[in-house]
Formats: C-alpha cells, structure tokens, sequence
C-alpha cells in the first residue's frame, strides 16, 4: 500500500517525545529540574492537524512535567506517559477512541517504539531513527527528531487528505 493511500485513512497521530518532538537531549539543570527544546514548527503542524479536525496525543516512556506543559500549550488532552511498553496503552487509546489500526499513524525514533509501528496503518521513523525502526517504517521523515519531523509528517498527511492547502490559506494570503 502506498503512503498516500494510507495517509488518507489516518485520523489520529501518536507521537513518541524524547527523539521525535525533541532532539533526544536531556538536561538537568543544577536543581535536577528537567528541560527540554521542542521545535516550533512541529507545535504548528500539531495545531494544523487538530484545525482541520483530528486529534494528535503523546505517549512515552519516561514522565516529564515540562511534557505535560507543552501538551497543555498545544491542547493535546491524550497524553500518556511512563509506559516503556507501548502497546497496551494503543491498544486502550484504539478502544477508547473507537478506531482501527489502519485510523492510526505512530512516529518513533528507538527500539521501545518498534511493536507500535509495526501494528498501526502508518508507520513513521523519524531520519536519524535506530535502524530497526526505520527499517520497519512504512516511511522515514527527512527531517531527524527535534528537527521539524512531526511537521513533515502533518504536512504529507494533510496533503494526502486534500486538506493542506485550505488550512494554509490564511497564511498565505489565500
């Protein structure tokens, strides 16, 4: 199946955070309090996803409060986090939201992230993912993680869809 045929199915986006919607750093500053840097354009694309009326959530392995105030920036409500075994918690979001794999696109970056990708309609490995991952994706980003993947991502979905320019036209003028 092509990417574009599976793109136009896809109704929710789960991302991965630490190497997907970051560059996979982690900082402690000298009070051990967390931080991360998240891409600016990646929050765009997630806001242009929900526009045009599709929801995005996370799900992680490690906890992270300084993940809960960027999802609460971005409204993203479905955010699950501390689950180094993915799986059971798609199969509870699938259930949940009443949707089919094939609904569901999943971008990863490591090896924790593998059994998701290979079970949902679209899976994405960011470029600078572990070769397992990418090497199981129905398709790799050209941008590495922390680097605007996320956005490429939204952008080739919502232009399968039909949806991409519609939703840029404010921006452009248009």
């Amino acid at each position: 199946m092509q990417l574009t045929e599976r793109a136009r199915a896809i109704e929710l986006v789960l991302s991965d955070v630490d190497g997907v919607l970051t560059d996979g750093g982690i900082v402690f500053d000298n009070q051990g309090i967390e931080t991360k840097r998240f891409h600016i354009r990646d929050g765009l694309g997630i806001r242009l996803w929900q526009r045009a009326g599709h929801r995005f959530g996370l799900l992680t392995g490690r906890t992270s409060h300084v993940v809960q105030v960027r999802a609460a920036e971005l409204g993203i409500d479905l955010v699950r986090q501390g689950f180094e075994d993915k799986m059971p918690v798609v199969t509870a979001i699938l259930r949940e939201l009443r949707l089919a794999p094939q609904q569901v696109c999943y971008i990863g970056d490591d090896l924790p992230d593998l059994p998701v990708l290979r079970h949902v309609g679209l899976g994405v490995a960011v470029a600078d993912a572990a070769a397992e991952l990418r090497a199981a994706a129905h398709h790799t980003t050209t941008a590495r993680g922390g680097e605007g993947a996320v956005r490429e991502l939204i952008e080739t979905l919502l232009k399968a869809q039909g949806r991409w320019d519609d939703l840029i036209a404010k921006y452009s003028g248009g």
